[in-house]
């Protein structure tokens, strides 16, 4: 290998992912009830914390997420860079994190101390597996030979086509965050509704649509996959949740029917999940082009003359 592939701990690798691909993952670091929690610790079963903190915040744990510092980028790349092998980082969205712009200042550092290395940044403009899946993919592009410089321009030239599709059990959540308003939040809880959320075109968070009841949302999330997955019968297609497995395995059973091979069930990334809640269960895979949903979603919304947040 003649350059590593780092990834955050958003991306939501699971430890077979990351000892086969050879991924190396910065940690983010979470506040339960005062606490500081490391989001992934190298070796330790990651479902043990997530069940834990996700247990917390049903109960109703305070908590807080913090980005990963410039420093901490520059400690993990440079030990890297001092073995000469060239750097590949891939963060969680920019526009849902300052992330990023902490790693790229990190690469513009570096690039200066070490002259004849590099350093690339990728914005995964998704979160979660979104994130995770393309890892995974430059990793194997990498274990095929391809240099760093090819690796990269795959990743801002795919990174679209990595489709995010999810929904809470709890609205509280997405009003805490600024998603949606609180009266768009009472509604909803009082009527049983449920969104259906994406990574958009833009990288951000927004509603798709909107179902009544927990068991329609599940099987929506499936439906997404039916419309927009491309060579369903040939991916991996991952399935995050926040405590809610058996519902997990039901919509891997559901994405199975329609073609889906490869399904990987995991906890949901603990940095994403404080801002979703318990209950929250997404669905990620390679599909169509974000960016058409994003211009799409743009003209429904032109022609309603209304804000996404109050289309719940």
């Amino acid at each position: 290998m003649k350059f590593d592939i780092f990834a955050d701990s958003s991306a939501n690798l699971t430890e077979a992912m990351i000892e086969q691909c050879g991924i190396k993952v910065i940690s983010y670091v979470c506040t339960c009830n005062g606490k500081q929690i490391e989001c992934y610790k190298n070796g330790r079963p990651f479902s043990d914390d997530a069940r834990e903190f996700y247990s917390a915040m049903s109960a109703g744990a305070e908590v807080s997420t913090s980005l990963i510092t410039c420093e901490r980028f520059k400690e993990q790349f440079e030990c890297s860079l001092e073995e000469g092998r060239d750097v590949l980082m891939i963060t969680i969205s920019s526009q849902v994190s300052g992330t990023y712009r902490q790693a790229m200042l990190a690469a513009e550092e570096l690039e200066k101390t070490y002259p004849g290395q590099k350093v690339y940044v990728c914005d995964s403009a998704n979160s979660g597996f979104g994130e995770g899946l393309l890892a995974v993919q430059a990793a194997k592009l990498r274990g095929m030979g391809e240099s760093i410089d090819t690796c990269f321009k795959w990743l801002e030239n795919n990174k679209f086509r990595l489709n995010s599709y999810f929904t809470v059990a709890d609205l509280k959540y997405l009003k805490k965050g600024g998603r949606i308003s609180g009266a768009v939040a009472v509604a909803g809880t009082l009527l049983n509704i449920k969104p259906i959320l994406i990574a958009d075109g833009n990288g951000r968070i927004s509603m798709s649509g909107k179902v009544r009841g927990r068991r329609k949302a599940v099987a929506e999330l499936a439906e997404q996959y039916k419309l927009n997955a491309v060579f369903p019968e040939g991916q991996t297609v991952a399935i995050s949740h926040c405590n809610c497995e058996e519902e997990a395995q039901a919509l891997a059973a559901m994405v199975r029917e329609l073609g889906a091979r490869d399904v990987t069930i995991e906890f949901f990334d603990i940095v994403s999940g404080a801002h979703v809640g318990p209950g929250s269960l997404g669905l990620f895979f390679t599909g169509k082009d974000r960016r058409g949903e994003a211009r799409a979603a743009e003209k429904r919304k032109e022609g309603k003359g209304v804000p996404a947040e109050n289309n719940i």
